[in-house]
């Protein structure tokens, strides 16, 4: 038997899945910790996370699927690596972190990024990077070289977060086009590295990783790391994505004009596009996809709203009087579409793209206390999400972007029968929804890095969509209304 491991390292957890490779079945599954990790914010705006605490929950999720399973670990051929994107890790020469890493919601180098598009000139930006500098790993990096001169000089390199689950793997720091793409720093005119981002920051080149293909060996389990993990060192690692790259991967989105929805704590949509397209206030983000060759370009063109399942967290450890979400869901949709003019601006995890980085906060509109209930913010707040998730999307439209039918893991926001049907009928798009997550996704790219599979054809088998989601043709004046009231207020805030 040909098992595959694939591990999905999240701001909130880490989740490993063990797959077959024959048929695609999850043998096993496992997250770690039970409870949302802690992220560390000393100053507003500010997010930071201890990567050790990554590691030691891959670990521990590893440890769970054995336990559950009692796999042979001479089975496992391969192994996968999906993670938060836009991280900064930095370790001196002995390979020890150096410091927190800046994690993906931390907005303290917004101010560097946009001194740095107009230094090296928006034109030039947009056209090399297909993105403004902005608050990337790149100008996370340039933070630390202002603000922590004696740690910065002790760097040796420079990561993202899946670079340095990898590095824990195998002893090797490597990276991967995709990985630099997403921290600003790939040359999309040339396919290589940008130089001349890293010389407006007098960051140098030698900080920066090996740059190896996506689907590749990239490395081998060490001794010290199986016996870690509980597994058997020699087992390649032959597949790295960010999270979203790979939440495509893991839907089979792969194709010009495929799109990918995720709703978790940030809410994404995804479109694989062969086209070098940019957003003049690079309000969305265009990023080398996992599956890029020089002869076959795949970019992905990438819509972010930070303030997303975050919300509805936050409405149930805070307000909700100790509901669950289906609970919570089922008490969002008693209240009418619109939530009788009740609205929620969902914008309260940092600095938001589609704003052009301004953070606004999170806020709440026209409260009305004789007409509103719990269920009428329950339901303003996953309306929010959706209205924001769709003001994002006319950036996407102008751009080229189509949007008929999406695919979205059967998981997270999407749980909620509300908020799929309000997604839909704004968006005028069927969804799919399939039973996948990053930890699937990763075990099936760790199956293409390591030659198991002939193509990607072969590495989606057993991915069927377990539900689909077409827009309410009744609600959908209603919606349009509540929409454009949402708008309404939105704009009054600027």
């Amino acid at each position: 038997m040909a098992l595959l491991l694939g591990y999905d390292v999240g701001s909130s957890s880490v989740k490993a899945t063990l797959m077959d490779a024959g048929t695609g079945k999850v043998l096993g599954a496992a997250t770690s910790p039970d409870k949302e990790l802690e992220i560390i914010a000393h100053q507003s705006g500010w997010a930071e996370q201890h990567p050790a605490t990554w590691w030691e929950h891959v670990g521990l999720a590893t440890r769970k699927i054995r336990d559950k399973t009692m796999f042979d670990p001479g089975d496992v051929k391969a192994i996968g690596i999906s993670y938060q994107m836009h991280g900064l890790v930095v370790v001196d020469k002995n390979k020890q972190v150096l410091r927190p890493s800046l994690i993906w919601c931390d907005s303290r180098a917004v101010g560097i990024g946009q001194k740095a598009a107009k230094d090296i000139g928006p034109k030039k930006c947009l056209k090399r990077l297909l993105n403004l500098p902005g608050n990337f790993t790149a100008s996370k990096l340039m933070w630390v070289k202002d603000n922590e001169p004696k740690l910065y000089a002790r760097i040796d390199k420079m990561m993202l977060p899946g670079d340095f689950i990898a590095m824990k793997m195998t002893g090797a720091i490597r990276t991967t086009p995709s990985g630099l793409s997403e921290g600003i720093m790939w040359d999309f005119e040339k396919d290589r590295l940008a130089d001349f981002v890293l010389d407006n920051y007098g960051i140098g080149s030698d900080l920066v990783a090996e740059t190896v293909p996506t689907f590749s060996i990239q490395g081998e389990l060490t001794s010290g790391a199986a016996a870690e993990l509980g597994l058997k060192a020699g087992i390649p690692i032959s597949y790295r994505g960010g999270d979203q790259p790979n939440n495509a991967l893991s839907l089979s989105v792969l194709k010009p004009g495929e799109i990918a929805v995720t709703a978790g704590t940030s809410g994404v949509v995804y479109g694989v596009t062969d086209q070098k397209n940019h957003d003049p206030k690079s309000r969305v983000n265009i990023f080398v996809h996992v599956n890029h060759t020089a002869k076959k370009p795949r970019y992905g063109v990438l819509l972010c709203l930070n303030g997303t399942g975050i919300l509805n967290s936050w409405l149930k450890h805070n307000c909700a009087d100790g509901l669950d979400y289906p609970q919570m869901n089922d008490l969002a949709a008693q209240a009418p579409v619109g939530s009788e003019g009740l609205v929620i601006l969902p914008y309260g995890n940092g600095a938001e793209r589609t704003l052009e980085n301004r953070n606004v906060g999170a806020s709440i509109h026209g409260w009305n206390f004789n007409i509103h209930k719990k269920a009428h913010v329950l339901r303003a707040a996953q309306e929010g999400i959706v209205f924001a998730l769709n003001y994002g999307l006319q950036i996407m439209r102008d751009m080229g972007t189509r949007l008929k039918t999406v695919k979205a893991g059967n998981a997270n926001m999407f749980l909620s029968p509300l908020f799929a049907e309000a997604f839909a009928t704004i968006t005028g798009a069927t969804v799919q929804l399939y039973n996948t997550d990053g930890s699937q996704g990763a075990a099936r790219g760790a199956g293409l890095g390591a030659g198991l599979y002939q193509g990607p054809e072969d590495a989606f088998v057993g991915l069927e969509p377990v539900r689909t989601v077409e827009p309410n043709k009744q609600l959908k004046k209603a919606y349009q209304t509540a929409y454009e009231n949402w708008e309404q207020v939105l704009n009054s805030q600027e």
